[in-house]
């Protein structure tokens, strides 16, 4: 069957309209990308995440410790417990409650510090 569109070169694949990802060949790389909204988040989780990335990116200008490192890895997993889920459960809080006073050397003089350890407080009643 002759394909009546000349300006398409012949012998080639032409793949249109897809809803989805197409790879053709070897060695083919697909990436796909989802758009939309992430979870719902009530207020205090909100506030929690916001003073999460401060604290974050305060720590990187310290020197750092044992103890500040294990502190920024529960600061990233509560971080990716909110935005994955839309909440960090009681049981990550009160891990991320026991980092922050373990390095309160640190965060004791950071407002950020201060910050993340109270909206921890509140979510978890006190």
């Amino acid at each position: 069957m002759a394909d009546s569109d000349n300006s398409r070169d012949r012998g080639g694949i032409h793949v249109t309209n897809t809803g989805g990802n197409v790879t053709i060949g070897d060695s083919n790389t697909v990436t796909s990308t989802v758009n939309g909204t992430g979870p719902d988040r009530d207020p205090l989780q909100e506030a929690l995440l916001q003073a999460i990335g401060k604290l974050r990116a305060d720590l990187a200008g310290v020197v750092p410790s044992e103890q500040t490192a294990a502190l920024d890895e529960e600061l990233s997993d509560a971080e990716d417990e909110i935005e994955g889920t839309g909440r960090a459960d009681a049981g990550r809080l009160r891990r991320l409650r026991q980092a922050l006073t373990d390095a309160g050397a640190v965060t004791g003089i950071l407002a950020s510090g201060v910050a993340v350890g109270q909206a921890v407080g509140t979510l978890l009643g006190g």
